[in-house]
């Protein structure tokens, strides 16, 4: 019920949005007398702010159009590889004529970048996404609203979540031979689910793996996301947080965690944060700060686009990544396209790099969260380990902005460069290596020290 009543105030003050919007035009046209008012500006920036608080925020396009290859401006065409119920496979297709460029382009390794399904749609990895395509041949994961997903496309679990990866990498790995791939934030668990059991079959496995800020062992260091998550019964959420797709959408109902009460929980993370932000917007718009207020609203429009969840999927990673923690457990079992269940096992990836990321300064996924994933993969040689801790980085400041593009990407760049040696046969068909004793069991989940020192919510 409460996602109808939602709707209908959107439509009831749609009108009034859109007057708003008219309203700041007015006043800042040059040639209208009302712009002639000492009070114009004033007028002009109230009725943006209103209409910025008030209008509905679509999907953003990437945008991505050319990239700068060694000196040379490459032209990007982006184009959906494969298209599946609630996923499409987009691919940034890079051209050029010059042939020195091209004969680059051909030679540099293919990533696939996971894309969080935790409320922001894929194109919050836009920077991620650029930056790589200096360097690399890139694929993302760009997950689709739930609610425009109809009913006869049945439902959508953790487990398809994980069959869907799969599915991407053998894609990649039958054109290429293989493929690098980079999770960000919740993917992180999916994806070293995917590849244990694709290693567990015997199958080929990517080249390397990069998590960056993941709950794969949500119990270290506990954030506010990780409380929440813990502390409410499986119970409460279905009750509290799941409503059916109003008749409205294409996907009218499906149960779903709707976008808007995401939006309001990240919100309400750090309230006063907005606030100033939106109350500087508005300085900004009086004083003609073009710069400012362009990037607030590239910002925000980023941020408040969001898309609603599956409700199965949603519950299910409530369940099994932060209420019974299965993965860290050995206890996760996943149901294969075909029906039958296997047991997700970590110390079967033995070939695959992995390089974990973690922010100094993480609110969302606290320190030594996604570190936890070396304790898992023990058969993967230390050679073939890497963790990096970004000094001053929050959860975003790993991804996107500057600290990702100084800090972090030389180091990704390097990592995946390193380890860009093509494999063309199966695990079990190598060399079989001797399995290493099974480490002692991880500290007491409980917060570390250096953890709660770190613990300084809002800085990127």
């Amino acid at each position: 019920m409460l996602y109808q009543v939602y709707e209908t105030q959107r439509s009831l003050m749609e009108p009034f949005v859109d007057f708003a919007q008219a309203a700041a035009k007015l006043y800042n046209n040059p040639l209208s007398p009302f712009s002639q008012n000492p009070l114009a500006q004033r007028a002009a920036a109230g009725y943006s702010l209103i209409y910025r608080l008030g209008k509905d925020y679509e999907k953003p396009a990437f945008g991505i159009s050319t990239v700068n290859v060694a000196g040379t401006n490459v032209a990007i065409h982006e184009r959906i590889e494969l298209d599946k119920p609630f996923c499409e496979l987009r691919r940034f297709k890079r051209f050029t004529d010059d042939p020195a460029t091209l004969t680059q382009l051909k030679g540099q390794p293919v990533v696939l970048i996971v894309a969080p399904l935790s409320g922001h749609h894929a194109t919050l990895l836009r920077d991620t996404v650029s930056t790589m395509l200096k360097d690399h041949k890139v694929y993302i994961t760009d997950w689709k609203n739930a609610r425009t997903v109809p009913l006869a496309d049945g439902a959508f679990h953790l487990d398809d979540y994980v069959n869907y990866v799969q599915e991407f990498i053998a894609h990649l790995q039958g054109i290429y031979g293989n493929c690098h791939v980079i999770s960000v934030c919740q993917p992180t668990v999916p994806v070293l689910a995917a590849v244990s059991l694709m290693a567990s079959r015997g199958e080929l496995t990517p080249l390397s793996m990069t998590m960056m800020g993941g709950p794969i062992d949500a119990r270290l260091s506990p954030t506010a996301v990780n409380n929440l998550a813990m502390n409410k019964s499986y119970e409460w959420f279905e009750n509290n947080v799941i409503y059916r797709v109003p008749s409205n959408f294409p996907g009218a109902g499906r149960r779903v965690y709707p976008g808007f009460l995401q939006h309001t929980g990240f919100v309400a993370m750090n309230p006063d944060r907005h606030a100033s932000s939106h109350y500087d917007y508005f300085k900004d718009l009086i004083k003609g700060d073009d710069a400012s207020t362009e990037a607030h609203v590239k910002f925000y429009d980023e941020y408040n686009a969001v898309l609603d969840m599956d409700a199965d999927y949603y519950l299910d990673t409530i369940k099994t990544v932060f209420q019974e923690f299965k993965l860290v457990n050995g206890t996760w079992d996943v149901r294969s396209t075909n029906g039958t269940l296997q047991r997700v096992r970590p110390q079967d990836i033995t070939t695959t790099a992995h390089f974990t990321i973690e922010g100094e300064l993480d609110d969302i996924s606290g320190s030594g969260q996604t570190e936890a994933a070396h304790r898992l993969c023990y058969n993967v040689p230390k050679a073939r380990q890497k963790h990096l801790e970004v000094k001053g980085a929050g959860h975003y400041g790993i991804f996107s902005g500057r600290r990702w593009r100084d800090m972090v990407y030389p180091q990704v760049k390097a990592f995946i460069l390193e380890h860009n040696q093509a494999k063309t046969v199966s695990t079990r068909s190598q060399e079989a290596p001797k399995r290493m004793a099974k480490p002692a069991p991880p500290a007491t989940p409980k917060t570390t020290a250096r953890g709660a020192a770190k613990k300084v919510a809002g800085k990127k």
